[in-house]
């Protein structure tokens, strides 16, 4: 087993690959590290795949995944993580914006002090302000309230992992940004960031637009939810429709009598069907009985599941 498997995702990154890979190998033999590096070709259309056949050809090391066409970056992961066999798992970005200086101590932090997963923190990043830094602090702030999970920069590309971590984990979608939460919800808990170095992109162009962020979001929210209420959704449903069904019909009951009350003492009164609120408050009612339902039907899938019964291990003799 060699020290290190760096999985490297690119897409039309071409220009980079020939620098990105013998900077690596520099570093490595330079602290005399073993290691494998994958490099997976999400369906480029620039010649990557063929540089990455040329350079594997001249270094051992050097191991290529191609898809035929551009999947996204989880599932260049997931097919990385399938393939390493390093004690320590590393990923990082083609785009020679993550330096490779920073690996060896990302490994010992693993090593010696007994981490699960050491993200990089781009403390001062090389990107601009406007469309980059701010969005990502909005959204870093959003990603730690919800999972818990004290990172500053949860969607850097360089990471460290203990290699069981990655091997427990499914990645698909576009997951990747939540690796960290996955691995949390796994068990693995002992998460901590390093502060690495920022480079200004060097070859290309960006790949990732502003709409990630409304994508990573709503990612993240299914994430919470799954993680939450994924093996009891009753829970959240059934809750729901409860109190949904509790407000309507005491809402109905409320407006019934009231026009009785005043009916009894000769007052003015309205009859209940035109009032807007009978009206919803027999919308709560349906909705009510609705989540209930679906709680209900939540529950017969969760149980039915193959999966139901799967739990991580830590140890046992």
């Amino acid at each position: 087993m060699s020290d290190l498997s760096i999985i490297v995702p690119l897409y039309n990154e071409a220009e980079s690959l020939p620098e990105l890979c013998a900077w690596t190998d520099r570093v490595m033999r330079e602290h005399g590290l073993s290691y494998e590096m994958i490099l997976v070709d999400d369906g480029s259309a620039d010649g990557s795949w063929e540089t990455v056949q040329r350079l594997a050809a001249e270094n051992p090391c050097l191991h290529g995944i191609c898809f035929r066409r551009n999947y996204g970056k989880s599932a260049a992961l997931y097919c990385g993580f399938a393939k390493a066999q390093g004690e320590v798992v590393v990923t990082m970005d083609a785009d020679l914006q993550d330096s490779p200086e920073e690996i060896p101590e990302m490994l010992r932090m693993i090593r010696e002090e007994g981490w699960d997963i050491v993200s990089g923190w781009k403390q001062h990043r090389k990107d601009n302000a406007l469309t980059k830094n701010l969005p990502s602090k909005l959204y870093n702030a959003t990603a730690r309230r919800i999972t818990g999970i004290r990172l500053h920069d949860m969607n850097c590309g360089l990471k460290a992992y203990r290699s069981e971590v990655v091997k427990d984990i499914e990645v698909y979608g576009e997951m990747h940004r939540y690796i960290p939460y996955l691995a949390k919800n796994a068990g693995y808990t002992r998460i901590t960031e390093k502060k690495v170095h920022h480079q200004k992109r060097k070859y290309g162009k960006s790949k990732f637009g502003m709409n990630r962020f409304v994508n990573g979001f709503l990612d993240l929210l299914s994430l919470w939810f799954l993680s939450t209420f994924g093996g009891k959704p009753m829970h959240f449903f059934g809750y729901s429709g409860i109190f949904m069904f509790i407000v309507g019909f005491v809402m109905t009951v409320w407006i019934i009598v009231e026009k009785l009350v005043n009916q009894a003492r000769g007052l003015n009164f309205r009859a209940v069907t035109d009032q807007p609120l009978f009206y919803l408050a027999l919308l709560a009612v349906v909705l009510g009985v609705m989540l209930f339902l679906a709680g209900f039907i939540g529950e017969m899938i969760a149980r039915s599941s193959s999966r139901r019964n799967d739990y991580n291990i830590k140890s046992e003799f």
